[in-house]
C-alpha cells in the first residue's frame, strides 16, 4: 500500500492507496508544529490502527508539505517507523508539469501537485481553486503547464481576523446564513465571509476563463471547498482529496522513472 501525506500551514492530510490505485483510506488531522517524530508516528499508528492496518503494510510513501520545518520531521517519522525513505516532492522530482512562473520553485509543491491531477484526471486548460489557509487559484494551460495563479487569505484567516482585529464583533461558525442580508451580528459576519467568498470565487474565474478560454474547467479542493461550492455554479468538479491523487499519480510517475535506470 502507498502511503500519501499533504503537510499544510492548517491540516496535514493522509491517504492510504491500494495497487489499483484506489483511494481506500483518508484522514485529515490539525497541523501541530511543535509535534516531534515520535508523536506524530504514534497519531500516524492510531489511524492505521482504526483501519486494521500497520505500519508493515504501507510499502512506500510520498508527501508534499508547504512547512519547511516539518518535512524533516515527517521524513524521521516515515525512517523510524516505516523503516524506509519517502519520496519528497520538491524541484529534482519528476511531476509531469512544466511550471512556467518566474521563479519556479516559489511555487508551493502542493500548487504543482493539484496541476498534474487536475490535468490528468480532467485536461486542461484548468483554474483548481483549493480552498485552504489560503484560497489560491492556480491556472493550468491545455498542454498541462501550470501558468501561474493568485493567492487570497483562506476562509479561516478572514474569520479569525473579525474576532481578533475588532473589538466587538465575535468568533462565528464558517456555515451559511438563512440570508445575505444579515439581521444580526453573526448572520451578517457569515455572509460576509461565504457570499463574500463565493462573489470572489466567481469573479476570479471569470477573469481566468478571459485568459484560458471559454473551455476552461473549473475544479475546487481542499478542506472548505464544500462550503463554497454548494453556493456557486462555478466550480464544475469538487474533489477534496486532489492533492492526495496527484501524489499518488507522482509516486507511480517516479517509480517508472527509478525502473528505467
Amino acid at each position: 500500500m502507498l502511503l500519501t501525506i499533504d503537510i499544510g500551514n492548517t491540516n496535514i492530510t493522509f491517504g492510504v492507496y491500494d495497487d489499483a490505485p484506489r483511494l481506500l483510506y483518508h484522514w485529515r488531522i490539525k497541523t501541530e508544529h511543535g509535534r516531534l517524530a515520535d508523536e506524530y508516528g504514534i497519531v500516524m499508528l492510531e489511524l492505521l490502527r482504526y483501519e486494521g492496518l500497520k505500519f508493515s503494510d504501507i510499502r512506500g510513501v510520498v508527501m508534499a508539505s508547504v512547512v519547511p520545518p516539518l518535512t524533516q520531521v515527517f521524513v524521521q517519522m516515515v525512517e523510524r517507523f516505516m523503516k524506509q525513505s519517502p519520496l519528497v516532492v520538491e524541484a529534482d522530482v519528476k511531476t509531469g508539469v512544466r511550471i512556467l512562473y518566474d521563479s519556479p520553485r516559489d511555487v508551493g509543491a502542493d500548487r504543482i501537485v493539484d496541476a498534474a491531477a487536475a490535468f490528468k484526471l480532467y485536461g486542461g486548460p484548468a483554474c483548481i481553486v483549493d480552498f485552504g489557509t489560503a484560497t489560491t487559484f492556480d491556472a493550468v494551460s491545455a498542454k498541462g503547464d501550470y501558468l501561474g495563479g493568485a493567492i487570497a487569505p483562506g476562509l479561516g484567516i478572514a474569520a479569525d481576523a473579525l474576532f481578533s482585529q475588532t473589538s466587538k464583533l465575535p468568533r462565528v461558525d464558517l456555515v451559511r446564513p438563512p440570508k445575505a442580508i444579515g439581521t444580526n451580528t453573526v448572520h451578517a459576519i457569515q455572509s460576509g465571509l461565504i457570499f463574500g467568498y463565493v462573489g470572489m470565487v466567481e469573479g476570479m474565474v471569470a477573469r481566468y476563463r478571459n485568459e484560458l478560454g471559454a473551455a476552461m474547467r473549473v475544479i475546487g479542493t481542499g478542506g472548505l471547498v464544500e462550503i463554497i461550492a454548494k453556493e456557486t455554479q462555478v466550480i464544475e468538479i469538487v474533489n477534496p482529496w486532489l492533492t492526495l491523487e496527484g501524489l499518488q499519480m507522482i509516486w507511480e510517475m517516479n517509480q517508472e522513472v527509478r525502473s528505467k535506470k
